[in-house]
């Protein structure tokens, strides 16, 4: 794209956006949530309250509500020790998924592996 063509693409959204703010500023409604936000910040500011003190006073209930539970961490896997008795080979592992496991699966069947574990 164009550098010109770039700058006439941004300076129309650049319009639009303009004209989009011009008409929220004469927005009846945004006029109202504005004001009464000026105000309850003022007035939290004169009784020296935060938000959330606020809504502990209209919403007590929600104050007591658990938080949800923590996960908690994994347990850390064991190690498992598989020895072949043709080749006495011996593999350690924390999972099953081991080259040369796979491998003695494929030749013995997972069930056979299953039973070497010491």
């Amino acid at each position: 794209m164009s550098k010109l063509a770039e700058f006439k693409r941004l300076e129309a959204q650049l319009a639009e956006q303009l004209a989009a703010l011009n008409s929220l500023k004469n927005d009846a409604e945004l006029k109202r949530e504005i004001e009464f936000e000026t105000k309850l910040r003022a007035l939290l500011d004169e009784y020296g309250l935060g938000l959330k003190a606020v809504i502990n006073i209209l919403d007590p209930g929600r104050a007591s509500t658990p938080l949800p539970a923590r996960k908690t961490q994994r347990r850390e896997r064991t190690v498992k020790v598989y020895k072949n008795p043709h080749t006495n080979e011996v593999v350690e592992t924390k999972g099953g998924n081991k080259k040369v496991l796979n491998a003695w699966q494929a030749e013995y069947g997972a069930a056979a592996v299953k039973s070497w574990i010491q």
